[in-house]
């Protein structure tokens, strides 16, 4: 049953948006070993494995704020998320073998980087305003986490991905 618009509030739209990244995240966990058994660099395939462990630790995380609320920990379907990780496996099929896949995918996985970025910084600036000061600790934690990836995907596609991705395969 929905809330009516009158009892809508900043508690409601913050746990909409909780669940909307929880769900994000479990997909997120699914995609990765896909990007990297697809990658063709093994510092590709390295650097969607570390983020895979990350993610792990950012869906324990969540969980712990959805504890902090009182609430079982739940997704909600995210069309943003699921387009940008259908966008991540067309790529894996339409340029597999191509020396422009590693390209590609990383840029595919920051997308996926900039989508987690903005979610949890605004989740974090909702938790300050509702006092969770707990969950807001836990979003600085994970948001200066995503930011380290997003860096080092830009790094590994200067240092090399996408000069590889200008040749013929």
């Amino acid at each position: 049953m929905e809330v009516p618009v009158a009892e809508k509030t900043l508690d409601n739209l913050f746990l909409d948006t909780l669940k909307d990244i929880y769900y994000a995240e479990r997909k997120i966990l699914k995609a990765l070993p896909k990007m990297a058994r697809g990658a063709q660099s093994e510092a590709v395939k390295a650097a969607f494995d570390k983020h895979r462990l990350e993610t792990e630790t950012h869906v324990e995380r969540l969980q712990q704020v959805f504890e902090i609320l009182g609430k079982r920990a739940q997704g909600k379907t995210c069309p943003a998320i699921d387009g940008i990780v259908e966008e991540g496996e067309e790529i894996l099929d339409e340029y597999k073998g191509s020396a422009a896949l590693d390209a590609g995918l990383i840029s595919s996985a920051q997308a996926v980087e900039h989508y987690e970025i903005t979610r949890y910084g605004t989740l974090r600036r909702w938790a300050q305003e509702l006092g969770l000061k707990d969950a807001v600790k836990l979003f600085d934690q994970t948001l200066a986490e995503e930011r380290k990836t997003d860096e080092a995907l830009t790094g590994l596609a200067d240092a090399s991905v996408n000069r590889k991705a200008k040749k013929a395969a």
